[in-house]
């Protein structure tokens, strides 16, 4: 079981490397030792809590039907503990961020206009956060609504949710940039190959073991939604895995011989799509999107899509057959097109069709 953290601190990954740091609230930095475990984070943790202490003033507690207290009792409450792990972690951090930018607003005093203007303009340019938030938002109101009694209505009825950028799948051309960068035998191609023709996500590929590997059909549950997936693992697949050297129970590890971190091999994996010359918009998670497209063109149904992609619902599958429909059926509209070009030019021509008169004779 993953140690929870101590209260205050982050911890923050990049390129494989672990920092921690203690911050309250919005205040300064104070860094940390990367081992939350030893003697010297205990006792460098124990001198930023007494030096903070010192210098400002205690954290107060949640005010009595904040939305300090409401978002405490929703991660108190049955609706959350039902959730999986990988939700859970999302919702944690999203919540955490809401408590700490308006914890103090008290929840009865929610409007339409207060919520659009203190809470989720300050994020107009972050369409991302934006949308995810007023969905947290609106958890929690329906919480404090149903389930404490804290308010009649919705305040949050009638703002519109926006649109966000939608991760895209990876075109052909990114594919084979990234195959030509990274050959067989690398373990950036072999975690390319299980997002790609396995449809992991990264929380559910960066801790594969050799066990899955080792068997006939792959076989995970997805940390999102807890759906257990089975697939035939692919050719390519087969042969990535094949070339790479076994050091550890986990299939993909870092320099040292560790497994990664969600964070951390998302940013190596980052970095190793920069060195094959790939776009910032192109991402990991684009793979999984590839691997439905690819389902959908070659032919595979909605529900085969769906216990592919361990999809909750039809609908998410039905999009990449949707899409596939409209890609098939422009194509089939240009080849119409030219057959019908093709036709209207007669074969023989007018002139040997037979000659003019010589005269032309008016009739009596």
């Amino acid at each position: 079981m993953r140690r929870k953290l101590p209260p205050n601190v982050e911890k923050n990954v990049v390129k494989g490397h672990v920092y921690l740091s203690y911050r309250v609230g919005k205040g300064p930095r104070i860094k940390l030792p990367g081992d939350p475990n030893s003697d010297a984070f205990k006792m460098a943790y124990a001198a930023a809590v007494a030096g903070h202490a010192s210098t400002s003033p205690a954290i107060a507690r949640d005010q009595p039907r904040s939305i300090g207290a409401l978002v405490t009792s929703y991660l108190n409450s049955d609706a959350f503990a039902s959730l999986g792990d990988g939700s859970k972690s999302g919702y944690r951090s999203r919540l955490d961020q809401i408590r700490r930018d308006h914890g103090h607003r008290a929840v009865a005093g929610l409007t339409k206009d207060r919520i659009e203007e203190k809470i989720l303009k300050p994020l107009h340019n972050k369409p991302g956060a934006k949308i995810d938030t007023l969905k947290k938002l609106r958890i929690l109101i329906r919480h404090a609504k149903d389930d404490l009694k804290w308010l009649a209505v919705d305040p949050s009825a009638g703002i519109r949710r926006g649109r966000s950028k939608e991760i895209r799948a990876w075109t052909d051309a990114e594919m084979v940039a990234f195959e030509t960068r990274w050959p067989f035998g690398t373990k950036q191609r072999a975690a390319y190959e299980l997002m790609l023709h396995v449809g992991t996500a990264r929380v559910d590929t960066h801790l594969t073991t050799w066990v899955q590997a080792d068997a006939d059909d792959f076989e995970y549950t997805r940390r999102k939604t807890g759906v257990p997936v089975l697939v035939e693992k692919a050719q390519s697949l087969r042969a990535a895995l094949a070339a790479l050297p076994r050091r550890h129970v986990c299939i993909l590890t870092t320099e040292w011989g560790k497994p990664f971190t969600v964070d951390g091999f998302s940013g190596w994996m980052r970095d190793a799509m920069t060195d094959a010359g790939l776009p910032l918009d192109c991402r990991p998670h684009g793979l999984r999107k590839t691997f439905g497209r690819l389902l959908a063109d070659a032919g595979a149904t909605a529900h085969q899509i769906m216990a592919a992609l361990g999809h909750l619902t039809l609908a998410e599958a039905e999009r990449y057959t949707r899409e596939a429909d409209r890609r098939r059926g422009g194509r089939h509209a240009i080849q119409k097109l030219e057959d019908y070009k093709a036709n209207r030019i007669p074969q023989t021509s007018s002139a040997s069709l037979g000659k003019e008169a010589k005269t032309i004779g008016n009739s009596k």
